[in-house]
């Protein structure tokens, strides 16, 4: 209702312009050529042939409009443009861009066979020779380059901006894809991005993102991109600006020493390699602690918070390592209260010695002193 508001609301403002600018028109002669009435602009053989009641209509090429009796605000240029539609608000440019469409409203199409299986689908945008050729229903695509989209035929919500991107996509519902063969391997999957030149991506599947240039390109500085559960994609920060209720970790971190580190495989579809991962367990660490964990969409464990993990590790570490330097230092302690010791056990010693030495001279001294005993002799 709103659109058709829109529509009648358009061809009055057009009835008024014309109106407006009629003395000026009367005032030409010899009269534009192609001028008729409602108007509607014609140039070429079987043009606008089957109009009865349609308004400001432009047809220039043989057979454009052929077929339309009641549709308005339709511009078609080039041989066969909009040949079978009765629809309002199409753009064609091209021969034969949209040649089969016959109800669908709201569509663009610039390029030799742009959109030239279309029938019904609406709000179409083709920039390219056979940009979305097959599209048949779909509805809301946008294609620009050559044979972008070119085989889709009902799906909805695509976007291919250059040469061949989303060739194959025949079903596929709400797919991205921007660079020469972009997504030239999707078929029937949804929600796929695919940026760059040559990411080709796989047939059928869904949800996947594809950004060209990322991989093998080393960044000395910045910080690790994070991707929520929205999809929403986002930097962590460090800075005290953006941190309420700042205090030490605590015991906290104790949590730790209760996880389970784990070797695995991730399943085939995942990694057809079959890797020998290490890590943990998303459903195990929620056990221990929720807030290691990420959710998914459905509130179920999905990813381990492991940036929050290192923090714990970092906690612990401290702590151990305090521990150690305690003990060093009590170490020193008693190295030095032992040399001590030892050197007191040794001036002790030495004067031990000494003392003995002095004892066994005053011996000597007092054993020569001692008169020697006389022998008597026995007749």
């Amino acid at each position: 209702m709103k659109d058709q508001i829109l529509t009648n609301a358009s061809v009055a403002l057009l009835v008024i312009v014309v109106f407006a600018v009629c003395p000026k028109l009367q005032a030409v002669n010899p009269p534009p050529d192609g001028g008729y009435p409602g108007g509607n602009t014609a140039e070429g053989q079987n043009v606008l042939l089957s109009l009865t009641s349609g308004t400001f209509n432009t047809a220039v090429g043989f057979s454009s409009l052929q077929n339309i009796t009641m549709g308005n605000l339709n511009t078609a240029t080039g041989a066969a443009a909009l040949f079978a539609n009765k629809a309002d608000q199409n753009i064609a440019t091209g021969a034969a861009a949209l040649l089969s469409n016959t109800s669908g409203a709201n569509n663009t199409a610039d390029g030799t066979f742009t959109l030239a299986a279309n029938t019904v689908g609406q709000g179409n945008t083709a920039i390219g020779t056979g940009a979305l050729s097959n599209n048949t229903i779909g509805s809301q695509n946008t294609a620009i380059g050559a044979s972008a989209l070119r085989h889709n035929t009902t799906a909805n919500g695509n976007t291919a901006d250059s040469f061949s991107a989303l060739f194959n996509n025949t079903t596929g519902n709400e797919n991205t894809a921007i660079g020469d063969l972009a997504g030239f391997n999707q078929t029937t999957g949804s929600n796929n991005v695919y940026i760059g030149s040559g990411i080709t991506g796989v047939a059928g599947e869904s949800n996947a993102c594809y950004i060209a240039s990322i991989f093998g390109q080393a960044s000395a500085n910045g910080v690790q991109v994070l991707i929520g559960s929205d999809n929403k994609l986002g930097t962590s920060t460090s800075s005290k600006r953006f941190k309420d209720d700042i205090k030490p970790i605590g015991p906290a971190s104790e949590a730790l020493f209760a996880l389970k580190p784990v070797t695995f495989r991730y399943k085939r579809e995942i990694d057809p390699a079959r890797r020998l991962q290490l890590g943990l367990v998303a459903e195990d660490v929620a056990k221990v602690d929720p807030g290691l964990v990420v959710l998914d969409k459905e509130g179920k464990p999905y990813s381990v918070r492991y940036d929050q993990v290192n923090a714990m590790l970092l906690s612990e570490f401290l702590k151990e390592h305090r521990k150690v330097k305690r003990q060093e230092s009590q170490i020193r302690e008693q190295e030095q209260a032992i040399a001590q010791l030892r050197s007191g056990m040794d001036g002790l010693t030495a004067t031990v010695k000494q003392q003995a030495a002095q004892i066994q001279k005053v011996s000597a001294r007092i054993e020569l002193s001692q008169p020697k005993p006389e022998t008597v002799a026995n007749d």
